[in-house]
């Protein structure tokens, strides 16, 4: 019989996706605008920087995967490296904010050389974290859990990080700090934070998940995986998904800052774009976070497959609706993205879940378990989709005419309404597409579970 999962341990989990979820948002809320209105790139040039430096990224995601699957120490094959990384991750993540006297051309260069390195530290890091969850447990419900504390402590760390923002760089300026050093000590504090967490999930979690086989060659891993047409329809999903959240993500600050503007509110006075794009982002990720609560629940009665294909429609709806809201109607604005943001939470810990019985069902498949290249996937498939949603957030601000603290034009506020909007409905649209032809429902993972607690047994 296997060891129950505690309350502890769930949470202690959920602490290792509250520290990456801080510089995960960062980097897709407020990465862009630095560069575009602090470092002062184009966006154009952003953007290609984006698609580039990921595609590299995405890579390490695979061979991560490899690599963990093959460490063998008395801590585990995955929870080392939460201890091994997590100084590097910070140290690396201060540096991508850091600014320095360079000419126009070096500045891109030191933002492709830190750009990189820290996707390649958040890869060395996140893809065993996100691989730790299929080897804490076997139980698919039990899975469910642990992705709803995984996106609870996500979504946690991405409202702390959201709601302290505006303030403590307001704090830094006014100790008198400039533009590009403000953003360096926030970031530093963030950093010191992250640090702790990645430690604490190592010290309160556990790896119980032993697979049939345990040595396999990387052929027959990478062999299996080319065949496990489910791993192909997940992630082409999770891409999609991810594009829907990038773009949302990343237009977020230039919507406020350039559409919606100051605003005089009933009861609160004027309001500054910045503190209303931080509290557009807390909501955003505060509604994530109910639907994460949500999606337990729900797959439990409806299934997995149905949830998260009737909450990406939902999704896709208004965000088609929101692009038609006035930017003084910023009551409207708020509960849009209120019902946005509880349907996009509901999917997340789905996806996570779901790969875990991907991993599953791929060992019950072949006799072989390949947890960390399964979950690298997953991974993969957050940095292409985030990859695409970075790189046409920046080709579409060049392409609308957007030009950086000015007054923009009609044009180039059409494009910014639409990149919170209607493109990422697309995405919406797309992921819930593709999920149609996906098979492993709940019952066919009970039966898949059973067959292999017998195996293992």
């Amino acid at each position: 019989m296997q060891e129950p999962i505690k309350f502890k341990e769930k949470v202690g989990y959920g602490f290792g996706d509250f520290a990456s979820s801080m510089f995960w948002k960062l980097f897709s809320m407020f990465l862009m605008i630095y560069y575009t209105d602090v470092v002062e790139l184009s966006p154009a040039s952003v953007g290609t920087m984006f698609l580039l430096t990921r595609l590299w990224d995405g890579l390490n995601d695979p061979i991560m995967g490899i690599i963990s699957d093959r460490t063998n120490t008395k801590m585990g094959k995955f929870r080392p490296y939460l201890l091994w990384i997590a100084i590097p991750f910070g140290i690396i993540g201060v540096l991508t904010f850091s600014s320095f006297d360079f000419s126009p051309s070096g500045k891109l260069i030191y933002a492709y050389i830190t750009y990189t390195l820290m996707m390649m530290v958040y890869t060395a890091i996140n893809v065993p974290y996100s691989s730790l969850m299929g080897v804490m447990t076997s139980n698919t419900k039990e899975r469910t859990s642990l992705a709803s504390f995984r996106f609870i402590g996500a979504y946690s760390g991405g409202i702390f990080m959201t709601a302290t923002v505006p303030y403590l760089l307001d704090f830094f300026k006014n100790s008198g700090s400039d533009n590009a050093q403000s953003y360096q000590y926030t970031v530093a504090v963030y950093a010191i934070i992250a640090a702790f967490f990645f430690i604490m999930t190592y010290k309160w979690t556990k790896e119980r998940v032993k697979p049939l086989i345990e040595k396999s060659s990387i052929k027959n891993d990478l062999k299996d995986l080319a065949k496990n047409g489910q791993w192909f329809i997940m992630l082409g999903a999770g891409i999609a998904v991810l594009i829907f959240n990038s773009l949302r993500d990343g237009s977020i600050m230039y919507y406020f800052k350039y559409f919606v503007q100051d605003q005089v509110l009933s009861g609160f006075g004027e309001v500054k774009w910045d503190k209303l794009a931080g509290a557009y982002m807390t909501v955003w990720l505060g509604s994530n976070l109910l639907g994460v609560l949500l999606a337990k629940p729900a797959s439990a009665k409806f299934g997995k497959k149905t949830v998260f294909i009737g909450a990406m429609l939902i999704a896709a709806l208004f965000s088609f609706i929101f692009y038609w809201v006035d930017p003084n109607a910023v009551g409207t604005i708020f509960a849009l993205n209120l019902v946005i943001g509880l349907s996009a939470g509901i999917v997340l810990p789905l996806i996570w879940s779901m790969y875990a019985d991907i991993a599953d069902y791929s060992e019950w498949k072949t006799g072989r378990r390949a947890t960390g290249l399964i979950f690298s996937s997953s991974s993969m498939s957050q940095k292409m989709g985030w990859t695409l949603g970075g790189a046409i957030t920046g080709w579409l601000l060049a392409a609308y005419g957007f030009e950086a603290n000015t007054e923009q034009t009609m044009e180039s506020l059409k494009g910014i309404k639409m990149m919170i909007s209607i493109y990422p409905a697309l995405g919406a649209l797309i992921s819930a597409l593709i999920l149609l032809v996906y098979k492993l429902n709940d019952k066919y993972m009970d039966r898949i579970t059973d067959d292999l607690t017998s195996k293992r047994q």
